[in-house]
């Protein structure tokens, strides 16, 4: 190995290489821009291009930064702690959990200078990150193996429509009383509801309608926030096809007259499953059955996949922060509220904090966070339930929505005194939920002191990135779409989606974007506040304070191509 030092400008691992002669500078350089240029980890580049030999790098990297080098080939990887790391930072850093041990996880990387990986590792788990140097193309499949474990096929699944696992909260055993199987448990009618239910979570769905009429019976998808529908089974199947719903959710197949809810729990692998809520609902013609998928890795995915622009995401982290007050995500059902605020405590759930929710109902299940279904019947409200919670030591309290003067007075005060408290309002905007908190009958001086942050959402959808395509529009027409003429000046593009879609979309959209309107309360907004002063005054304040409202966040997605100014004007105009 070389001991002079080359004056080269590259850092980490590329410059270690140099100098120790097995690279020299140029080859150095160009691999390192090329990889960038691909958004590839430089030591994968290096060895899909047979420029250096993978297990030579994890050699010499071992011994030049001191780090345990092990062959991942030889490790049992069917128990790694992979859940706990969303799949697209474990692709974007190459970098794989292989083991947890208390409060340590420790990670499998082939370059041991990539430190943002383990600090991001360890922002999203809250648990101190020890690497583990292996090499670099048995990580390659050692990842492919395990995202392949981690996210069982639907294809698999398909083969075997009769024997899906299905499990229940209750647990084994116990049914309810009235809930029984015997003349529903037919096969047609077993792997039709279960083909509908693996199409749904494969096609993206939130929600499934299933819905009886005079005439005929059809069943539909919520697809990106559109309904659409999928199939027509025979009208005769349509009690049958309640009834195992029903059986499946453990509600009463015997009574029909009033609605229930239930839950149904599909397993995809050992590591991953997917809840259904369930409401059936008496209809003239038989009863109708609804059913939103909650998938509990929708909490997990990581504040950079929900969509913020840089501002707002900073503005959302550092008021998660604070030690108390209170921040509340507002907008209409299914614009992702509770994902939304789901993934605030996901970053706050740490061993050191006491995160208590109550919720109508409880849609993702977290481990380490104590969540409370609210029953009216038996007076567990939202208002009992926050008396309850603040006398159990709360650092971060939950509150689904807030619906009257009583939830709301409570939260406030907790709020001021030393707690962290989130929820959601359905209102259109952040300065409409201040108004409507005060009409509610809270004071507004105690508003002003206890309400650090408000977000009010959308979920547009998104263009797919295959078939999107540029269109023309005269500039008075972007003019009044709300486009400033220093927009247009910089050369926007308008793109469209395609109708007729392609193989990776459904009608030119593929998934769905946030659009947001993150509101701080600034001392002059808390003067407006104390003021009395309405929603249209403050909506001035917030503009002047340069907070952008939801129109212009969402041309600001149409403007990054993310979103068709025909799905913008559908979401964000009233």
């Amino acid at each position: 190995m070389a001991t002079a030092s080359p004056n080269i400008t590259l850092g980490g691992l590329p410059r270690r290489l140099v100098v120790d002669g097995l690279l020299d500078e140029e080859t150095a350089s160009k691999a390192y821009q090329e990889a960038q240029k691909k958004k590839k980890p430089f030591v994968t580049h290096l060895v899909e291009n047979k420029i250096l030999d993978a297990a030579k790098i994890a050699r010499v990297a071992a011994a030049e930064f001191g780090a345990p080098q092990v062959d991942i080939t030889i490790l049992s990887l069917e128990d790694a702690p992979v859940g706990l790391v969303e799949e697209k930072l474990i692709r974007q850093h190459h970098a794989l959990p292989i083991f947890k041990r208390g409060k340590r996880l420790y990670v499998a990387v082939s370059d041991p200078t990539n430190l943002q990986a383990l600090d991001e590792i360890k922002f999203h788990t809250g648990l101190t990150t020890d690497l583990v140097l292996v090499e670099d193309d048995k990580l390659t499949d050692a990842i492919e193996k395990a995202m392949s474990a981690q996210d069982t096929s639907m294809e698999d699944l398909d083969e075997d429509l009769d024997n899906i696992d299905f499990a229940d909260d209750a647990g084994e055993g116990g049914e309810d009383e009235g809930v029984t199987g015997g003349d529903v448990d037919e096969a047609p009618v077993v792997r039709f509801v279960n083909k509908v239910l693996l199409d749904a979570i494969n096609k993206g769905a939130s929600d499934l309608h299933f819905e009886p009429y005079e005439k005929r019976y059809r069943v539909r998808f919520r697809i990106d926030g559109v309904l659409s529908e999928i199939a027509s089974p025979p009208l005769a199947l349509s009690p049958r096809i309640a009834a195992r719903l029903k059986v499946m959710s453990r509600l009463n197949t015997a009574e029909r007259r009033v609605p229930q809810d239930g839950r149904i729990k599909l397993k995809l692998s050992k590591t991953r499953s997917i809840d259904f809520r369930v409401n059936t609902c008496p209809t003239l013609f038989g009863e109708k059955i609804v059913m939103r998928i909650l998938d509990p890795s929708s909490a997990k995915m990581g504040i950079d996949a929900l969509g913020y622009d840089p501002e707002q995401k900073q503005l959302y982290l550092d008021n998660l922060e604070k030690p108390y007050g209170m921040i509340l995500v507002t907008g209409p059902t299914g614009s992702g509220k509770t994902v939304s605020l789901y993934t605030g405590v996901n970053i706050l759930n740490t061993v050191d904090r006491n995160i208590s929710t109550a919720e109508d109902p409880v849609e993702i299940n977290l481990e380490g966070v104590n969540q409370v279904n609210i029953n009216e019947k038996v007076g567990m409200t939202f208002e009992a339930a926050l008396k309850a919670f603040l006398r159990q030591d709360p650092d971060i309290i939950l509150v689904g929505e807030i619906r009257d003067l009583g939830t709301g007075a409570i939260a406030i005060k907790a709020a001021q005194t030393g707690h962290m408290v989130m929820s959601t309002l359905h209102t259109n905007d952040a300065p409409q939920t201040l108004t409507r908190m005060i009409n509610m009958g809270i004071p507004p001086f105690n508003i002003a002191s206890a309400v650090n942050l408000i977000i009010a959402q959308r979920l547009g959808r998104r263009l797919c990135k295959s078939c999107k395509r540029v269109i023309d529009i005269p500039k008075d027409s972007l003019v009044e779409e709300g486009f400033t003429e220093e927009d247009i000046e910089g050369g926007i593009k308008v793109y469209a989606h395609n109708p007729d879609g392609c193989d990776s979309c459904a009608a030119g959209y593929k998934g769905r974007v946030g659009i947001y309107q993150v509101m701080p309360i600034s001392e002059a907004m808390g003067r407006l506040i104390m003021e009395n002063a309405n929603a249209y005054t403050l909506a001035d304040q917030a503009k002047e304070e340069g907070i952008p409202d939801l129109r212009r966040s969402a041309l600001a997605k149409v403007m990054q191509g993310l979103t068709s100014l025909e799905e913008a004007n559908r979401v964000t105009l009233d």
